[in-house]
C-alpha cells in the first residue's frame, strides 16, 4: 500500500485508524492480519452522523421529527418496488412474538426489511441510521407489553398493504404507527425531546 499510494508509513497508519473508526474497516493485530473492509452499517453511519449533529445542536425532537417523515417513504417506496425476493420475508411479521426480546427484535427487523425493500439505498441508510441512534438513547422497550400485540399487528398490517402494492395504504398506515411513536417519546421520555444529540 505504501508503494501504490506512494505515501509515508504514518500517513497511511492514519488514514487507515479513520477508515477504522468510520467503520468501514477493521484491523486484525499480528503477523497474518491487517485491514479487511466492512460491510455498510447502519450503526457506523449514525454514530458518525451523531457527531455532526451534536456539533450542529440537532435535538432528539429534530432526530424523531425526521423519522416520522422518513418512515411512511419508506413503507411507500417499499409497496411500489414489490421486490419478490424481499416480499416473501415480510410474511414472518405475522403479529407473533410477544417476549421481551422476540418482541424488540421482530420490531427493529419489520422496520429494517421495510428500509430495504424501498430499493433506495440513500433512504434505506439514512432511515435506518436514524432508527439506530434513538434505539441507542431510548434503552427499554417504548411501547408498555400490553400494547405490543397491536403494535406487532400494525407491523403485519403495513407488511400486507406493502405485499398487496398499495402505496398509498401503506404509507398511511406507516404514518400513523410513527405518529403514535411519537406520541409515546413524548410520553415516556419528556424531558429527553430537547436534549442535544450526543456523539457516542
Amino acid at each position: 500500500m505504501l508503494e501504490e499510494y506512494r505515501v509515508g508509513r504514518g500517513s497511511l497508519r492514519e488514514a487507515l485508524r479513520i477508515l477504522e473508526v468510520h467503520g468501514l474497516i477493521s484491523i486484525k493485530p499480528g503477523p497474518r492480519g491487517g485491514p479487511t473492509v466492512d460491510q455498510v452499517d447502519t450503526r457506523s453511519f449514525g454514530r458518525m452522523a451523531s457527531l455532526f449533529f451534536q456539533m450542529d445542536g440537532v435535538t432528539i425532537r429534530e432526530l424523531i421529527e425526521a423519522r416520522l417523515h422518513m418512515e411512511p417513504m419508506l413503507a411507500r417506496a417499499a409497496a411500489q418496488q414489490q421486490d419478490p425476493q424481499l416480499v416473501h420475508e415480510l410474511a414472518r411479521f405475522d403479529g407473533s412474538g410477544h417476549g421481551d426480546d422476540e418482541y424488540a427484535r421482530n420490531a427493529t427487523d419489520f422496520h429494517q426489511l421495510v428500509a430495504v425493500m424501498s430499493g433506495n439505498r440513500i433512504m434505506s441508510l439514512f432511515g435506518q441510521s436514524l432508527a439506530d441512534v434513538l434505539r441507542d438513547r431510548l434503552q427499554d422497550t417504548l411501547f408498555p407489553k400490553s400494547r405490543r400485540r397491536e403494535i406487532l399487528t400494525v407491523h403485519s398490517d403495513i407488511g400486507t398493504a406493502i405485499a398487496q402494492g398499495d402505496p398509498d395504504r401503506a404509507e398511511r398506515l406507516m404514518r400513523s404507527h410513527m405518529e403514535d411513536y411519537v406520541a409515546q417519546v413524548k410520553r415516556r421520555h419528556p424531558g429527553l425531546m430537547q436534549e442535544v444529540v450526543d456523539w457516542r
